[in-house]
């Protein structure tokens, strides 16, 4: 394993470690205005959301790594203390590349992206009438990490108003996330679509597993069963009962007589289609 000193290499290699690793991250599409009024936008992928109550975002328009300047983003933002968040999904995705261009302090990033200036209402700077949804944020306060190249800047913002598309909602009111379609950076030029890449994980909150600690030696010691198979076994709150084992030998008696490897292999064809309960019986059976 490659073992690092952050101290010990350039920012350069640094920065491109930290985004190639952590990711993918989503998007701030922030816009701001200057002291006269003149719009800018601009997006940054060190950012997420941190409370509900209230509603807290930060985001970090970080030092320049090359230059060490700051941007002009960060700029308004402390001059001004408010800011809209708009997200990105992969309609606008191009458009926010080019909006990401180094222009000139006082260019319409809005203009040059081609993108469309909505009013707010309750802050200055304007939305992007294209996101599917844009929070309208006050800045609570700005965390400068450091005064050096490549240094972040937290903005911490304060939620006061948010808009949605409704064309990117369910039929139960929340947020589909394959209608939002949004994507998110990762390192170098890469970027991800996340509709893509979804699936479903039954949060342990909702339920009390057994945890893998729980797992017969046999099972949890496989060579065929991996981490990610242990970890859906160990979520179940109880095992099948002997009764429902039996039952599930009878329909299946091609499970009957099978090495412990064999069973694995069944078991984790099961765990692959998400029917943990199959998985557990096929290993049960004796």
């Amino acid at each position: 394993m490659l073992s690092i000193n952050p101290n010990d290499i350039p920012v350069g290699k640094l920065h491109s470690y930290l985004l190639g690793a952590i990711a993918p991250r989503p998007i701030a599409f922030a816009s701001t205005i200057d002291e006269e009024g003149r719009p800018n936008l601009s997006p940054f992928s060190f950012f997420n959301v941190f409370g509900a109550n209230p509603p807290i975002m930060i985001f970090s328009p970080a030092r320049s790594v090359r230059a060490n300047t700051t941007k002009h983003t960060l700029d308004n933002a402390e001059a001004t203390k408010e800011v809209v968040i708009n997200v990105v999904n992969y309609d606008i995705v191009q458009q926010m590349s080019l909006s990401s261009t180094m222009y000139p302090k006082g260019t319409n990033e809005f203009e040059k992206a081609g993108l469309t200036m909505l009013a707010s209402e309750k802050v200055a700077p304007f939305r992007v009438a294209e996101s599917p949804v844009q929070f309208e944020c006050i800045v609570k306060e700005v965390i400068h990490t450091g005064t050096e190249g490549g240094a972040g800047n937290l903005i911490v913002c304060e939620v006061v108003k948010m808009h949605i598309n409704e064309e990117v909602l369910a039929a139960d009111g929340s947020i589909d996330q394959h209608k939002i379609d949004l994507v998110a950076r990762a390192g170098g030029s890469y970027y991800t679509r996340a509709k893509d890449g979804f699936f479903e994980i039954p949060k342990p909150i909702a339920t009390l597993g057994i945890g893998v600690d729980q797992i017969p030696e046999p099972i949890r010691f496989s060579k065929v069963l991996t981490g990610n198979n242990l970890g859906m076994l160990g979520n179940v709150e109880q095992l099948p009962s002997e009764v429902a084992v039996d039952n599930f030998k009878q329909e299946h008696p091609e499970f009957v007589g099978l090495t412990e490897e064999k069973k694995h292999t069944f078991a984790q064809e099961y765990l692959e289609n998400n029917d943990v309960e199959s998985a557990w019986k096929v290993l049960l059976i004796k």
